[in-house]
């Protein structure tokens, strides 16, 4: 058992914004969240979130997870005067204690479950997260004896040239024996640069610490402005793409793709350049996704090609065809061997297979059988100033080019609408409707000019 306390408190002020930095979204998720979320693997006695800065708004966005806990301080006075803030809380726990930086959302939870397993199988004091960066500017630098033990822990702006050679870090992230470390906690000074309160001083009282180095340097990455939020996202989306290439899904130009962490593919998908996929998304096996399209929250079939074209919050079934330009919204519903065409928009409508609506058209709370053909230009006029009407479209209908149906209606089965159409009653099966003026000529008709 482990009890997990998140240092949350400070401002970040280099984002330049009222917003606390830990509230920032990474990839649809805050940074704090994904923080907690990287505890997954652990078996957790209690999870703490240190607030300072507009605390209650970083306790409104945590509401929803459950056993949070909050412990407030007040004065931002450094890590370890964050810490200190756990006492009275922990008074009397027996167990061990992970402090983590809520501004670092890239750790994975096999490395915390590494971290806390090294911990107590060497039953150390304390044990570091550490990692050796390319370039260590501006973190604490780790020196080390025989077997990773900790000799002591300097601040960058507290190192000589001569530290500041040394590459391993601190990672800000620490697995604690909370009764030694409740021990030490009093004893910490101010006497650096920053007359702050380092929890790093306790290494000075702890024994035996310990230096656990992290496989890949970059999940120990915290976000300090809005650069650094950018290239944590480029991190997550190379993790994403390369596990999914594996997989079996095939990437053209990745670089140019992005893809969330809860969307599910199939093997053999294909995805073009610029493609984006949002949400809850799941794409099945065979189907080719992009160039240039966004799915979000949306459902798509075996052997689907979607082109140029937005999907959201809908399903589309097998062998369809989307696109280019086309517009799918607020739960649409496309059966299977479906075609969506050019510049069509379909907004919370349910289409029935072998369905074409090729070109040109809009189609708004509707409901079309299996087999129709909407001609070009065909719109659902389903809104009243007031409220939203149903249209419907029984099997085997076809509409005309230019037709209007105005809603509410009913157009029955194998019916043929009349291309200019303007229908405002139902129609009984297997009619031909027309509804439009008669054309009418005038011979021998000339335009009346203003003298010259």
């Amino acid at each position: 058992m482990v009890a997990v306390a998140i240092l949350a408190a400070g401002r970040g002020t280099r984002m330049k914004s009222d917003l606390p930095k830990v509230l920032h979204l990474l990839a649809g998720r805050s940074l704090v969240e994904r923080v907690l979320d990287s505890c997954s693997l652990l078996d957790i006695e209690k999870q703490i979130v240190i607030v300072g800065y507009q605390g209650e708004k970083v306790r409104q966005a945590l509401s929803h997870r459950e056993g949070v806990e909050f412990v407030e301080q007040t004065e931002q006075l450094g890590t370890g005067h964050a810490v200190q803030q756990l006492m009275p809380y922990l008074q009397g726990y027996q167990g061990d204690l992970l402090v983590l930086n809520g501004d670092a959302p890239l750790l994975r939870p096999e490395t915390l479950q590494q971290l806390v397993e090294v911990h107590q199988t060497k039953q150390n004091a304390a044990t570091l997260l550490t990692a050796n960066l390319p370039n260590p500017q501006g973190y604490g630098r780790v020196f080390c004896h025989q077997d990773n033990i900790v000799s002591h822990i300097i601040e960058d702006r507290d190192c000589n040239t001569a530290q500041k050679q040394n590459r391993r870090v601190n990672a800000g992230i620490y697995c604690f024996n909370w009764q030694k470390l409740a021990e030490s906690l009093p004893k910490l000074s101010t006497n650096n640069d920053q007359q702050e309160y380092y929890l790093t001083e306790v290494v000075d009282y702890l024994s035996p610490v310990m230096a656990n180095d992290s496989d890949d340097y970059r999940e120990t990455n915290g976000i300090n402005d809005r650069q650094q939020l950018s290239a944590a996202y480029d991190v997550l989306q190379a993790r994403i793409k390369d596990d999914w290439m594996k997989a079996g899904v095939t990437m053209v130009n990745p670089d140019s793709i992005t893809i969330d962490e809860n969307v599910q593919l199939e093997p053999d998908v294909i995805l073009e350049p610029q493609t984006h996929l949002r949400g809850t998304t799941t794409i099945a096996t065979g189907s080719r996704i992009g160039p240039g399209s966004l799915i979000e929250n949306s459902q798509i079939g075996t052997n689907v090609t979607v082109l140029y074209s937005v999907v959201t919050d809908s399903e589309v079934a097998a062998n369809t065809r989307i696109g280019p330009y086309s517009h799918l919204r607020g739960s649409v519903k496309l059966g299977e061997s479906c075609r969506v065409g050019n510049f069509v928009e379909i907004k919370k409508t349910i289409v029935g297979s072998n369905t074409n609506v090729a070109h040109l058209s809009y189609l708004g709370d509707a409901t079309l059988g299996d087999r129709v053909n909407v001609g070009a230009g065909t719109i659902t006029a389903n809104y009243d100033g007031k409220k939203k009407h149903p249209t419907t479209i029984k099997k085997g209908t076809k509409t005309g080019s230019n037709s209007v149906l105005v809603a509410p209606v009913t157009l029955g089965e194998n019916v043929t609408v009349a291309a200019g159409s303007v229908v405002t009653k139902n129609v009984e099966d297997n009619a031909l409707v027309i509804a439009r003026s008669q054309q009418k000529e005038i011979p021998d008709w000339h335009r009346h000019h203003d003298d010259e």
